[in-house]
């Protein structure tokens, strides 16, 4: 079976697997990363988009064909989507400091009119949960909704997974819960952590998305999906506690806006500092699935518990 390194895409795809020629958009990412392991074991015929191509091959023990682009350039992009059947979309700005709202939108429409030239058949998009009833959708938030509409306006078929906090080893959610959780024997817990949400294990998020690739769906669907409860930010760090055996007092406190705690949050993780403040940002929204059609498209998935996401995180933490 022909393995497809080269960054020479003139000549598309050939037919020699079962599953469709992927495009992988947002491929260094952690989700991107980790859907690249599970369609290698497939052995699907792989691209990635990226800006850097060492990127991923210092990254990966066999990296995918790579192709060089931005997708702030739609002229750069017109060679990745040659021969491509089903394009993921996981690419975000959350890095960008200034106006990260207008990269995204700049994003998605290079995206969507490159994808539409070369006739794809279907655009995967990881979106994310969040309802405005309580109060306005944050940035980010906000955003990733924006994203999905420019996406469905391609007229290129997409479906898109909308998810709340996303729980793994690496994944930015999980890896700033494990800070503070490790870090601080005492944490002050404002009202805006109680907010619900629900989590999901990446192992079943990398489940539909995999899915999603054959799923028979109309034009365009949006799916919620979300493990099997709803848990606020206060209760997965009690979790991730009671799990490590960590000795954590959790102290509720009236006052301390998300803006304060991601100034806050510098200090104890300056690492996620600079993303993690948009998250932050989101939190005050809830979070949860309302809709049955992730149960009506791909009844074989039964998504994990919190309890078993995180222990499936805190495992592979131990095991690397």
């Amino acid at each position: 079976m022909k393995t497809l390194t080269s960054s020479n895409v003139s000549e598309p795809f050939k037919k020699d697997y079962e599953l469709n020629n992927i495009l992988i958009v947002g491929a260094t990412g952690y989700i991107g990363k980790n859907l690249i392991d599970r369609l290698q074991k497939k052995k699907c015929a792989i691209r990635c988009l990226v800006r850097n191509a060492n990127s991923l091959k210092g990254n990966l023990p066999n990296p995918p064909q790579i192709i060089r682009g931005d997708l702030l350039d739609l002229e750069s992009l017109k060679n990745a989507f040659k021969g491509i059947d089903t394009a993921f979309y996981l690419a975000h700005s959350l890095d960008v400091k200034n106006d990260f709202e207008k990269s995204e939108k700049i994003a998605a429409t290079n995206f969507a009119i490159a994808a539409k030239t070369e006739n794809i058949k279907r655009i995967i998009y990881l979106g994310a949960l969040g309802n405005s009833t309580d109060c306005p959708l944050s940035p980010h938030l906000k955003s990733r909704k924006e994203v999905g509409v420019i996406l469905r306006d391609s007229g290129v078929p997409v479906l898109e997974f909308q998810a709340s906090i996303v729980l793994g080893s690496g994944s930015l959610s999980f890896e700033m819960i494990r800070a503070l959780s490790e870090r601080l024997p005492v944490m002050l817990m404002p009202k805006w952590v109680m907010v619900k949400a629900q989590p999901i294990s990446v192992h079943d998020v990398m489940e539909f998305l995999l899915q999603g690739i054959d799923c028979k769906i109309n034009q365009n669907e949006i799916v919620e999906i979300g493990g099997q409860d709803q848990f606020s930010y206060r209760d997965l760090i009690a979790e991730y506690c009671r799990q490590r055996n960590l000795k954590r007092l959790l102290i509720p406190v009236p006052v301390l806006t998300p803006w304060l705690s991601s100034l806050w949050l510098g200090l104890v993780t300056p690492v996620y500092a600079s993303v993690g403040r948009k998250l932050i940002e989101s939190i005050k929204n809830t979070t949860v699935v309302e809709s049955e059609k992730a149960a009506q498209f791909f009844p074989s998935i039964k998504p994990m518990s919190v309890s078993q996401a995180m222990k499936a995180a805190i495992d592979e933490i131990e095991e690397d």
